[in-house]
This record gives C-alpha cells, structure tokens and sequence, in this order.
C-alpha cells in the first residue's frame, strides 16, 4: 500500500514539473522579455564562448585540450546564436568522420608504422649524435666539425 502511495507521489510530481518550467527557463524567460537585459546578456554569452574559444584555439598549438576547448566555446555560443549551432553541428560531424578514420584498421596499422619507423630514426639520430661527439652536451661542444 505505502508503494503505491509513493508511486503516485512521484508520478505526480513528474507530471507538476512538466507543467511549470524550471527556475532557469523562467529566468530567461524573463530576460528575454527585457531587450536591454536580453543584449547585455547575449553580449555576455558572447564574450564567454570566445573567449573559451580562443583558449581552445591556442591549445591547439600549445599543451592542452584544444578541441575540447573548440567544441565547449561553440556549445556555449550555440545556446544564443544560430550561426553557433550551424558551426557545432559541421564540428560535430567532422569529429564523428575523423573517429572513423581513425578507427579504420588500415589507418591504425600505417600509424603504427609510422610510430615504429619515427622512434627508429630517432634512435639512429641519438646514436650518430653519441658516436660523433660523446656525452658532450649541445651547448658544450667547441668544434661543431663531427670530422676531425
């Protein structure tokens, strides 16, 4: 009986919160109906996602997570502006074929070759490097001749 009672409380406040919109919709909601509040709050939004857009842009070039910074500043554009969603759903698309490039069995396997091939150069170069000059460090080194 008590289970009942709880299952018609819950379904019942389920239904009361599908009438009446939560507290963030009314607030923009009232926010909208204020054109200057609704331009200062677009300018808000607008100065927020490009901003968290450009850091995603230089994290591109730098340490860090550049496309989750790309992706997060248009989510944020997007929630006020068209030309925003139209951008993120072209980036969400083009992240979706770059996933399946890249878990196509041929790319794994050219990538895993190039990686072995990169690291034997490598290897090669530190060897030469060891061979010709010693333990000497790079800004050590007097004659830069590797003949001598």
């Amino acid at each position: 009986m008590a289970i009942k009672q709880e299952k018609e409380l819950s379904s019942s406040a389920v239904e009361g919160a599908e009438e009446k919109p939560g507290g963030f919709v009314r607030f923009r909601a009232f926010i909208r109906r204020n054109r200057l509040l609704n331009t200062t709050w677009q300018i808000g939004v607008f100065t927020v996602g490009v901003t968290v857009l450009l850091g995603g842009l230089v994290m591109m070039v730098t340490p860090g997570p550049g496309i989750v910074g790309i992706v997060v500043g248009l989510a944020i554009l997007a929630t006020e502006f068209a030309w925003a969603q139209r951008a993120l759903h072209r980036a969400r698309q083009a992240a979706e074929r770059a996933k399946e490039k890249a878990l196509d069995p041929r790319t794994k396997r050219r990538n895993a070759i190039m990686a072995v091939l990169a690291g034997i150069l490598a290897g090669a170069a530190v060897t030469a490097y060891l061979i010709i000059y010693g333990f000497a460090l790079p800004w050590n080194i007097t004659d830069l001749t590797p003949w001598q």
